[in-house]
């Protein structure tokens, strides 16, 4: 056991951790203030929910032995069994350790969808559906990205995509970030548009928004360096490109805001940050510094115009999960494909280092799969709450404010004499 690397991974699950309140500011403040307190509610919930299915048996169905490169067996770890005894390691941690890292990954995930049903989805609804695709979308998927053959035991196989196709995500590009923002669009399909679609939705605080940015973006370097799994080289250069890349995508974001509609807004800002680093989770182990600055920009760039998707083709992803997470994320994990370098972390060169299209087509294969298996289960899921117990408040409910209509928890309580 490597205790050296042991407390890097403990710091780097205390980083992880502060990600969840850094998620929920980054969404409450950019909804109304009379859908505040649900929208980090949302962010909570989910993470204590899928933190208990994680120790169940989502663990297991993700690094247990594959069935078919699908998903992992749903007993073999279930409740974490024979995974605590002391000499029990994965990449020489405790398996224990290594098994929290990555609750939070799952955790993590499903709270991100939550940005596209902001003020107009029952609390109790999305719970369910969270649980759900907890369990029939990223438990599978996650198995396919990372489970690798032998990562817990010896003779354990895991998932295509990690083990067949061998396709890129050092940190989760396609596993978190499209998986997330493919359901994210088809959860905003079924639920409808709400009330104020179309108008003009300011932020009810943007330094809120700006903090939560801020601690993402600390937390990140916890998400990729972490997924190095060792204090060394490798997560020294994840978080350095991490780190430029992310300044790059904010560079893009506000610039191209600038260019287009003539001024440049803090919600951008911590929109290019969030874009960045999403860009950078899968590339962050295969791109150089330089590589790097391109993902980041171009991600940036882009991102800035797919977040009007939704105007012009009719549906409302509230905080533009789909333009930043799933828009972000292919446009990262294509990129590998071009600027990935034999001499990261990740050892494979790209296009533009002569690697030719090879890295390309596997890429772009990992992200399309991901992407429509995702966004298929994610609508019949939501399209069977919507048919049985309902999925959307009322009209008057939306209009009062779902803070006092479900939770009796303002987020302000504001007197005038």
């Amino acid at each position: 056991m490597d205790t050296g690397t042991t407390a890097f991974m403990l710091c780097c699950i205390i980083g992880l951790t502060l990600m969840i309140p850094g998620l929920a500011l980054f969404y409450g403040g950019m909804v109304s203030v009379k859908s505040s307190t649900n929208m980090m509610m949302m962010t909570f919930g989910a993470v204590a929910l899928v933190g208990v299915l994680w120790v169940l048996f989502g663990f297991s169905m993700v690094f247990g032995t594959s069935y078919g490169g699908f998903v992992g067996s749903f007993t073999e770890f279930a409740g974490m069994k024979d995974l605590m005894e002391p000499m029990t390691t994965v990449a020489g941690l405790p398996v224990s350790l290594f098994s929290i890292f990555q609750a939070l990954f799952a955790a993590i995930t499903v709270a991100l969808i939550s940005g596209a049903v902001a003020d107009r989805m029952k609390f109790g609804a999305w719970m369910i559906f969270a649980a759900a695709w907890a369990v029939l979308v990223y438990f599978p998927v996650a198995h396919w990205v990372f489970a690798f053959d032998g990562v817990v035991t010896e003779n354990s196989v895991g998932g295509w995509i990690a083990n067949k196709l061998h396709a890129i995500d050092f940190a989760g590009g396609t596993a978190v970030h499209i998986n997330a923002g493919a359901a994210a669009l088809a959860v905003a399909i079924v639920l409808g548009k709400s009330a104020m679609f179309g108008q003009l939705r300011k932020p009810h605080n943007v330094p809120l928004t700006l903090l939560g940015a801020g601690m993402l973006w600390a937390g990140w370097y916890a998400f990729n360096g972490g997924s190095a799994l060792a204090a060394g080289n490798s997560a020294a250069i994840v978080m350095v490109t991490t780190f430029v890349a992310t300044c790059a995508a904010v560079l893009a974001w506000i610039g191209v805001e600038k260019l287009k509609d003539g001024h440049v807004t803090g919600v951008g800002a911590a929109s290019g940050a969030i874009t960045g680093l999403v860009a950078i989770t899968p590339a962050c182990g295969a791109v150089t510094p330089i590589g790097a600055i391109f993902v980041g920009g171009i991600a940036g760039a882009i991102c800035v115009y797919a977040v009007g998707f939704k105007e012009k083709l009719g549906y409302d992803d509230s905080l533009d999960v789909v333009g930043v997470h799933l828009v972000g994320g292919v446009v990262g994990t294509l990129l590998i494909g071009f600027f990935a370098s034999e001499g990261m972390p990740n050892a494979t060169n790209g296009l533009f280092y002569g690697g030719g299209f090879d890295q390309l087509w596997k890429q772009a294969v990992a992200a399309g799969a991901v992407m429509a298996y995702s966004f298929a289960v994610a609508f019949a899921i939501a399209f069977v709450l919507k048919k049985t117990i309902g999925i959307r408040i009322s009209s008057e409910e939306e209009e009062k404010g779902i803070d006092t209509t479900f939770h009796r928890d303002s987020a302000y309580e504001l007197e005038f004499a």
